[in-house]
């Protein structure tokens, strides 16, 4: 029995590999915000007769006490973790500001997969053939890093937030095997492309509405979309960090994936955590 640690696991692309995992016997942490969507996924787990091995842990992910205590109870309730998923996102379309004094969307797409992924090291490191799946963006919508203002207190929209938390993220993945030398675990970015998830409610209408309905015609269904992902989890490329989108292998090449802007992003990162009154 295999044990699974995933962000956002109560809804969308989350949600669908966590039932994929305890339908096949294995044990399951999801992690969200919300108490109903938490408590639906456990009485879906009880249906698949799985409910002794899905466990929903509470937390707010957006704020940095949030991401510490998902690492404080992962580790006191689990020996090792065989995946850590990454699925927590949420778009939005005006700025809003985290109890930490950071943009929401920085906070919660980019530093909440840094803070859990390292603190749950020890644990991946403890698995067989450990992995990081992070659901990001590779290959897909450009953006770029606003390195003197990363909380975008000036000109704020919702994409340009969405877009630069992506770019971040493949540096995140870029510079894994730079900051864990040796580590057995694997680090995965993947695209998944346009799945028909939830990912619309946030959007202000027209928009909404629009984006729902080419969902309904031309997204992926999540239970096609987990298939590729559910293969990688079982089956960690050699690499010590890949990319994909949709499947196909991206090379880590090019600025996207820069090794010393990697390292600059790690650098201000881990400045920016230091100056944080919930981290102390």
């Amino acid at each position: 029995m295999r044990t699974y640690v995933i962000t956002g696991g109560t809804d969308g692309m989350g949600k669908g590999l966590g039932l994929h995992f305890l339908e096949r016997g294995d044990r399951v942490i999801a992690i969200a915000s919300g108490e109903s969507k938490g408590r639906a996924f456990l009485a879906e787990a009880e249906a698949l007769g799985a409910g002794e091995r899905a466990v929903f842990l509470r937390a707010d992910l957006s704020t940095v006490a949030g991401m510490r205590r998902v690492v404080e109870e992962v580790t006191a309730t689990t020996e090792a973790v065989d995946g850590l998923v990454f699925g927590a996102q949420r778009f939005r379309p005006a700025r809003e500001e985290t109890a930490d004094g950071l943009e929401f969307t920085f906070a919660l797409s980019y530093l909440s997969r840094v803070v859990i992924g390292e603190g749950l090291m020890e644990r991946l490191e403890r698995a067989d053939a450990p992995v990081i799946m992070n659901l990001a963006g590779p290959g897909g919508l450009p953006g770029q890093i606003f390195w003197d203002d990363l909380q975008l207190r000036e000109g704020y929209k919702g994409m340009r937030a969405s877009m630069q938390s992506s770019r971040c993220l493949d540096l995140l993945g870029a510079g894994f095997p730079a900051q864990h030398p040796g580590a057995r675990t694997r680090y995965v970015l993947y695209n998944p492309g346009f799945v028909n998830t939830g990912m619309a409610d946030p959007l202000r209408q027209p928009m909404r509405s629009l984006t729902k309905v080419l969902a309904r015609f031309f997204a992926m269904p999540v239970s096609k979309a987990i298939v590729p992902i559910a293969r990688l989890l079982d089956h960690p490329p050699e690499a010590a960090a890949t990319a994909f989108m949709r499947g196909k292998p991206l090379p880590l090449t090019g600025a996207a994936f820069d090794p010393a802007a990697a390292d600059r992003l790690h650098r201000v990162t881990a400045d920016l955590l230091a100056g944080l009154p919930a981290t102390r």
